[in-house]
C-alpha cells in the first residue's frame, strides 16, 4: 500500500486521509479543545475518492493516520469499453483499464486519442481531467 503517516492535527481541508481502508478527501475538519486533562480532538468529514460516500472520523489530534500517496500521471485513451476505458500511460507505455468517471461532463469528452490526467491512489487509477483532445 502506498501510504504515508501524519498526525491528525497536521491535516487541513482539501488534504487526503485513509478512512476504513478507502482514500478520502477532507471537506471539513474541526478541532475542539476538551477539558482540563483531556486532549484536543479533531472531527473530520471526508468524501471517498472512489465511492463518493461521506465518512466521518473523530480522534485526538496527536493520532497518527494514514495519508494516501497520490501519483499524478498522463495517459491516452485507447478504447471505450462500455463502463470502463482502456488507457496507455504516456511515460511507461503500460495499458490499464479504468472505470469511467461518474461526472457526465467529463465522461462525454473521453474518446480514443484524448490525453487525460489520472491519479494512481493506493494502486487504483482514477481519471481526474482531460488534458487535450
Amino acid at each position: 500500500m502506498s501510504v504515508n503517516y501524519a498526525t491528525l492535527g497536521e491535516l487541513k481541508k482539501g488534504s487526503y486521509i485513509v478512512i476504513d481502508g478507502e482514500p478520502c478527501r477532507i471537506v471539513e475538519i474541526t478541532k475542539a479543545k476538551t477539558g482540563k486533562h483531556g486532549s484536543a480532538k479533531a472531527h473530520v468529514v471526508a468524501i471517498g475518492v472512489f465511492s463518493g460516500q461521506k465518512k466521518t472520523f473523530v480522534a485526538p489530534v496527536d493520532t497518527r493516520v494514514q495519508v494516501p500517496i497520490i501519483e499524478k500521471r498522463l495517459a491516452q485513451v485507447l478504447a471505450d469499453m462500455g463502463d470502463s476505458l482502456q488507457l496507455m500511460d504516456l511515460e511507461t507505455y503500460d495499458t490499464l483499464e479504468v472505470e469511467k468517471p461518474d461526472d457526465p461532463q467529463l465522461a462525454s469528452k473521453l474518446q480514443p486519442g484524448v490525453q487525460v490526467e489520472y491519479w494512481l491512489i493506493m494502486g487504483r487509477p482514477k481519471i481526474m481531467r482531460v488534458r487535450s483532445s
